[in-house]
């Protein structure tokens, strides 16, 4: 009889929305067939003050000042126990007390999967942005695949590959880390995969609403292609991508500024941690239809 399995949950939060983040520990508590230990970070906040409190059963990390989404959750990962790691947006939850069992059911019978993020939907049925599906050609959103990024509200993996892949990426603070984290998923071997046949639930928020969206949109691209890709395809990346902008954006002349400013930014700023992806990887992610390019 195989093992019953141990996922290491971490839940990130500023505690800003307590009542979310408690009904998504709550889903993380009931799940069946596993066993789970989750550690709450709280991102320039001690989520031992919360009011009301949070469930019992979890343990509580401050962390003094907000270090990012990325940073925040890497905090987290030596407060859990577990062969499995899954990483909880503080406003989602998981709808089904089988999720992390089936995903763990799919690292086990496949190991070349080092990475799941299921399909994302609205609670209310709000319908959900096609940008929650990490494919170019969208497809169904129930569709599986091998994917080259995911959506970061709700992930597991292997703590394994996670320590391997480098965790997330520090230096980031807020946008693309998920790009950074499936690449190097793949570059350990493995491959990131879409489960669309399991699902997690968020509300439909636009990212726009931060202020900084924009100018990090843009440095961490640069940060991403200078972190990990071979000269060749770290200018062939930036140059697609900022092409690709300026088509998005060229009516939004202060949006474009805005994300200049990051662009420059990205080139002028070490990011430190530069991991190359192995030429053998690039030709893998290439034969599975994403060359790191776009």
């Amino acid at each position: 009889m195989p093992e019953r399995p141990v996922v290491g949950v971490v839940v990130l939060t500023q505690g800003t929305r307590t009542e979310d983040l408690a009904r998504g520990i709550r889903s993380v508590l009931a799940q069946r067939d596993v066993d789970v230990d989750v550690a709450v970070v709280g991102n320039g906040w001690d989520p031992a003050t919360a009011d009301p409190a949070l469930p019992d059963g979890v343990t509580f990390v401050a962390l003094p000042e907000n270090l990012g989404i990325p940073a925040g959750r890497n905090r987290g990962v030596p407060h859990v126990g577990g062969e499995y790691l899954f990483f909880l947006d503080d406003d989602a939850f998981l709808p089904d007390d089988d999720f992390l069992a089936s995903a763990v059911a799919k690292l086990r019978a496949d190991f070349t999967i080092g990475l799941i993020q299921p399909r994302v939907e609205d609670p209310t049925g709000q319908e959900s942005p096609r940008r929650w599906i990490p494919r170019i050609r969208k497809g169904e959103a129930t569709d599986s695949s091998d994917v080259f990024s995911c959506w970061e509200g709700a992930v597991v993996l292997p703590r394994a590959v996670f320590e391997r892949a480098g965790g997330w990426a520090d230096p980031f603070f807020y946008a693309h880390e998920g790009i950074e984290l499936a690449w190097r998923v793949w570059n350990t071997g493995h491959r990131a995969w879409y489960a669309g046949d399991l699902r997690a639930a968020h509300p439909v928020i636009e990212p726009t609403r931060h202020d900084y969206y924009y100018r990090l949109n843009a440095r961490n691209r640069v940060w991403l292609a200078r972190r990990n890709l071979p000269a060749p395809f770290a200018l062939a990346y930036v140059a697609s991508w900022t092409g690709i902008q300026v088509l998005r954006w060229a009516r939004q002349p202060a949006v474009l500024r805005a994300w200049f400013g990051g662009w420059r930014e990205g080139w002028r700023v070490d990011p430190g941690g530069r991991v190359p992806l192995r030429w053998r990887t690039i030709a893998r992610m290439t034969l599975a239809g994403r060359p790191p390019v776009v």
